[in-house]
């Protein structure tokens, strides 16, 4: 099992190398503003994991350099998100907000329907 999980993580990963979509494009200033409100955003996830890779496929398309944190290659981000996100689940966008609380968003369409609706790019 271990060896088809391995396959086909690389056929995935294949896929999503040969398909990338282009970055989206905006103005310096807009730019700069988006990466701010991004500092306090972190996707929990896994590289071969097709819904991650969904999600960074948005990030891409979107310009949204939100910092990832591998929940297999450390071990801290995996203990954050079992402890302080409630389950081991990925992908899962854990959002700080100014008053201390953090939000976790588990389900990849969730998450990318949340990032279209507040980093839109214009048309």
């Amino acid at each position: 099992m271990k060896a088809v999980r391995w396959v086909l993580g690389l056929i995935v990963m294949g896929l999503h190398y040969l398909t990338l979509p282009r970055r989206g494009k905006r103005s310096p200033q807009e730019q700069q503003q988006v990466e701010s409100a991004l500092a306090d955003y972190k996707l929990y996830q896994l590289p071969t994991c097709p819904f991650c890779v969904k999600v960074r496929r948005a990030m891409r398309r979107l310009n949204l350099p939100i910092e990832l944190r591998d929940v297999r290659a450390d071990g801290r981000h995996r203990q954050d998100l079992t402890n302080d996100g409630g389950k081991m689940k990925v992908p899962c966008l854990r959002i700080d907000h100014a008053d201390g609380h953090s939000e976790w968003m588990y389900e990849s369409s969730e998450i990318v329907a949340y990032l279209e609706r507040r980093f839109p790019l214009q048309k």
